[in-house]
């Protein structure tokens, strides 16, 4: 932590910084205060320990709210020996930390100056963890269709009003549903996620809505939902069209009513959530299967938006490429690798059939396995949807005979791979008698052993 000392009285400055350098504080102190400021902004200051008079022209109180203009994350700590109750108002209301009075206690500076350490730490991190944040969820891309899309999500943010986001998976559903909190009024509030596909159907209604102590087995204490986590923010339904049927009919009273109970209470909570809605899935295909609700549908659908496969917009690949490669550069502490014009023509003609999710897997297993600066083509050989590999061997010509030798070869030594080459195993998930699948093996020359 890095303390600046800024009091006209020299002795104080000194035995502060000797004290302090002792306790391992990084210390600068100032008693001079015409370029008060570029010192401030040379040495950037975690904590600043400012009297209240400076001189006779100058008062500590001036600079307090100059350092918060500059800076509201810095620390300040008012001293004085001459000053009554009025000043230190005056500094509490102007944001200072704590206010100490002359003679300085040593005890108490230092209790002051723990406190003050702790909680600029918390400070540091929750920074951190909003620059994670915004580099997790940001939206790359600067295509024509990505350029809508984003104003599209700015429009949207600025109302309450239910979102469905559609669109096949790892084309970042949930990172459209980051943007719009994050541009909303509720900015500052919870952004909750919640998944009804990676949570068992009985578990998805405790999960959701929370449960008292003692509502099933094993519910030892209260606890809260992901909706009551959420009040004030946002939640994220990811994958909606997972959800059960008595889930959807709750969600659908919190949509209505803002209001719902935990499992195992008859209290009613009332909630303040804006929910947004994601799925893969046709939905109206599964209303009319009776899977899904028609209502819950109409509530949700209030604003549709529909994002594009990346096969529908590889101009924006390259981005991600950059992107995806400055990420995992400083994840594993590595040089940066280039991406050379074969790599990328090869990924923008892909299938990628994972999307961006699978574009983002490629790139980190390139970090991983490539110890190559430059990175080409060959570099994702056997990685691609449509590498050039299964272009040859679909493309060359050859003989039926031999083409469809080659092809069971292929196929059926993949396939006992898959099942660890346990030939019943295979034999029985292929639809094949297991003598039959044992005398292929032996016609086609297939070693069975794992690679």
């Amino acid at each position: 932590m890095k303390i600046l000392i800024m009091d006209d009285e020299k002795n104080i400055c000194l035995t502060l910084k000797q004290i302090l350098s002792n306790e391992k504080y990084t210390v600068k102190t100032l008693s001079a205060f015409a370029k008060w400021q570029k010192i401030f902004l040379d040495f950037q200051p975690d904590i600043v320990i400012l009297d209240v008079q400076l001189d006779i022209n100058l008062s500590g109180l001036d600079i307090l709210q100059e350092i918060k203009k500059i800076d509201s994350t810095v620390l300040v700590i008012m001293i004085s020996g001459h000053s009554g109750i009025q000043e230190a108002v005056l500094a509490i209301k102007y944001d200072a930390f704590d206010f100490l009075e002359k003679p300085l206690s040593l005890p108490k500076v230092k209790i002051t100056l723990k406190n003050a350490t702790q909680y600029r730490m918390a400070i540091l991190e929750s920074q951190l963890y909003k620059r994670s944040k915004l580099m997790q969820y940001r939206m790359i891309g600067n295509s024509e269709y990505m350029q809508e899309l984003k104003r599209t999500i700015v429009k949207v943010a600025k109302s309450n009003a239910k979102v469905l986001v559609r669109g096949e998976s790892g084309t970042g559903k949930e990172l459209v549903a980051y943007s719009i909190h994050s541009n909303s009024d509720r900015c500052n509030n919870p952004f909750i996620k919640f998944n009804s596909a990676a949570i068992p159907n009985e578990l998805v209604e405790s999960e959701l809505f929370g449960y008292e102590a003692g509502a099933f087995t094993g519910a030892i204490k209260t606890k809260k939902g992901k909706l009551e986590e959420a009040d004030g923010g946002s939640l994220f339904l990811d994958e909606i069209g997972d959800m059960s049927l008595a889930a959807q009919a709750k969600i659908l009273r919190v949509i209505q009513e803002g209001e719902f109970e935990r499992v195992g209470s008859n209290i009613i909570r009332k909630i303040d959530v804006r929910i947004i809605a994601a799925t893969h899935k046709n939905l109206e295909e599964m209303i009319e299967e009776r899977t899904f609700r028609e209502d819950l549908y109409y509530r949700l659908n209030v604003i549709p938006i529909k994002i594009k496969s990346l096969r529908e917009h590889p101009e924006d690949i390259p981005d991600l490429i950059n992107h995806f490669s400055k990420m995992f550069s400083a994840e594993m502490k590595s040089k940066s690798k280039i991406f050379d014009k074969s790599a990328i023509d090869l990924l923008q003609k892909s299938k990628l059939k994972g999307n961006i999710r699978e574009l983002r897997n490629l790139i980190e297993r390139v970090y991983i396995l490539s110890e190559n600066e430059i990175i080409t083509a060959k570099d994702f050989s056997g990685s691609t949807s449509n590498n050039n590999k299964i272009d040859e061997f679909w493309l060359s010509t050859k003989l039926y005979s031999e083409k469809k030798m080659e092809f069971e070869k292929k196929y059926l030594t993949e396939q006992l791979a898959k099942f660890d080459f346990s030939v019943s195993v295979t034999a029985k998930n292929l639809g094949l008698q297991q003598s039959n699948l044992s005398r292929k093996i032996k016609e086609l020359k297939i070693e069975l052993h794992k690679k």
